[in-house]
């Protein structure tokens, strides 16, 4: 048996930055990991971080502040978050992003223009408040760096893509900021390649970042080290019993455990428990580990969850090699989402989370919508790239193979092959073209919203969503509901405390990032508003554990207080 000061179950984001921060409070941490490899989901996604009025927004010169902050949560949010937990998150985020800034070679930048994802709310910003990782060289890791998650999708020809970069990208045949973002890729190329860099970047870049900071202070991460159940004493939590290789182990916590190794979006028999058919792990991107270990532990030690019904959802496309996450393919003009009527039932542009809640509302109406169908004309796909095809490119082969493509030379044709009836696809398209000319989506808004056309066309005018499909020959692509993990889990409070049934705290229990019930409830804020927040709580964690009866009174307040009673989501 071994012992420590405090354990860390997970090396994403949020484990990452609990152990940096405890241990960087006198701490002494251990972190245990399921994986093989460190980073987590966090290593596969986009890196970005939803952090309202932090020092890299104020350095650009953007103008937010707290209250305009707290007026766009309270309403988006409403009262299905408790207030103390919005204000934790607000109150605090800022000062953990600076902690992260100066304990390891992290550094951020403003995303400009992309708006929080209900912008027209009190306190929302068409302009954004998302930020994300500057790119990193990571021989800062050493041969740790081999032992890196990988990143969720290669980028063509090894080069490194941030998320500023890729909504030019996508208009490179349409816009000279496209072409000059080529330029810019390319370049960062060549220079990473004479200053010999492995240069990383979003997802990859955050959690190697992290990496180096535990690396700095000399906290331990065991890989191949998956958790089998919390040990207790009476009620309180004083540790975990772990495997590694063909040997059990416990592995005592003299302050405490935080939980932060993920969601279970690839545990089939919690998502058919929890979640609305159909459903199951093939559509996920999260990270393959997440099988809900930690909630399940949490449950059995006492444990109150939420939110477990939701996900951090995204319209992706089926392909054999794993799921494709869709952002800008359905705002970009000249493409229309149908269900199995042959007929739209969403803003395409709306945020990811809220298109796979109407595929869902839809489906269990009566009329399908799992799968939908992205309908496009042959202009949209020689204009605009698409799932990592160039403009123009053909689809692959074993993209028709797997049946995710079918392309005709007429809508009835494409009606067909799809199996929805011809006559509604035709009106469907008719009526859509119509609008599309006027600029105006009178039935649903697309292009409505300044996040709407974020991803949009700036040269189509008046409306960048929405261009009339005309031209032969015409696409379908199989879309369903993917996600980037689950986001229900266990009830924690503004401390990030563990909470049961009744509201009362689990002693020495602690959880952050998707083992934990959302802060974000069922909506989503902006672009890193899972991993921001997921950051925010695993600081918070530190800080509660970090604590002493004599030290309590100079905590944060999000750090301090009585346990909380209720409001546990």
């Amino acid at each position: 048996m071994r012992e420590c000061d405090v354990v860390v179950v997970g090396s994403g984001a949020a484990g990452m930055t609990a152990a940096l921060t405890a241990a960087h409070r006198g701490l002494a941490v251990i972190v245990v990991e399921k994986a093989s490899h460190f980073g987590g989901s966090t290593a596969r996604s986009g890196g970005g971080l939803w952090i309202p009025n932090n020092s890299v927004l104020r350095r650009a010169g953007v103008a937010d502040t707290p209250q305009a902050a707290a007026s766009y949560l309270t309403h988006l949010l409403g009262d299905s978050v408790p207030e103390p937990r919005r204000r934790a998150l607000l109150g605090h985020g800022p000062a953990m992003l600076d902690l992260v800034r100066r304990l390891t070679p992290l550094e951020f930048a403003w995303v400009p223009g992309y708006a929080d994802y209900y912008p027209e709310l009190p306190g929302g910003m068409p302009e954004g408040r998302t930020i994300e990782p500057k790119p990193l060289d990571g021989h800062v890791l050493g041969d740790e760096l081999r032992r890196l998650n990988p990143a969720y999708i290669s980028s063509p020809g090894g080069l490194t893509i941030t998320a500023a970069d890729y909504r030019w990208l996508n208009l490179v045949a349409r816009h000279p900021r496209g072409v000059l973002k080529v330029g810019r890729v390319l370049g960062r190329r060549v220079l990473g390649a004479l200053r010999r860099q492995h240069t990383l970047v979003m997802g990859q870049a955050l959690a190697a970042g992290l990496r180096a900071g535990l690396q700095a202070r000399d906290v331990p991460v065991w890989l191949d080290t998956p958790l089998l159940e919390l040990c207790r004493d009476g009620e309180r939590i004083t540790g975990v019993r772990v495997r590694q290789g063909r040997t059990e182990e416990e592995l005592r916590a003299r302050r405490g455990v935080v939980l932060a190794c993920g969601g279970f979006e690839h545990n089939a028999a919690m998502r058919e428990r929890y979640q609305r058919a159909p459903i199951g792990t093939a559509w996920t991107t999260g990270a393959a580990e997440n099988t809900g270990d930690g909630i399940e532990a949490g449950l059995a030690a006492g444990a109150a969850v939420d939110l477990m019904d939701d996900a951090w959802w995204g319209p992706s496309i089926p392909l054999s090699g794993g799921p494709y996450f869709c952002l800008s393919e359905r705002t970009l003009p000249g493409c229309i989402l149908v269900n199995a009527a042959g007929e739209r039932f969403v803003n395409e542009a709306a945020p990811y989370v809220d298109a796979v809640h109407a595929m869902y509302d839809g489906h269990a109406s009566g009329v399908s919508h799992v799968p939908s169908w992205l309908i496009a004309d042959q202009r949209y796909r020689k204009r605009y790239t698409f799932a990592g095809l160039r403009p123009g490119q053909k689809f692959p082969g074993r993209w028709y193979k797997a049946g995710a493509v079918h392309t005709a030379a007429t809508l009835d044709e494409l009606a067909s092959a799809i199996g929805v009836p011809a006559e509604g696809l035709r009106s469907t398209v008719n009526a859509f073209n119509t609008a599309a000319r006027a600029g105006r989506d009178e039935r649903f808004g697309r292009g409505d919203s300044a996040y709407d056309r974020y991803y949009g066309d700036p040269t189509i005018k008046p409306n960048p969503c929405l261009a009339p499909l005309e031209v032969a020959p015409f696409h379908a692509v199989r879309i369903v509901p993917g996600d980037l993990g689950t986001k229900g889990g266990l009830c924690v409070d503004e401390r990030s405390r563990v909470l049961r049934e009744d509201g009362t705290v689990i002693p020495g229990l602690y959880a952050a990032g998707n083992v934990s019930a959302s802060v974000m409830g069922h909506t989503y804020a902006g672009a890193g508003a899972t991993i921001g927040p997921a950051m925010t709580g695993g600081y918070l964690a530190a800080l509660d554990l970090a604590a002493s009866v004599s030290d309590a009174a100079t905590l944060p307040e999000a750090a301090r207080g009585e346990p909380t009673r209720g409001g546990a989501a």
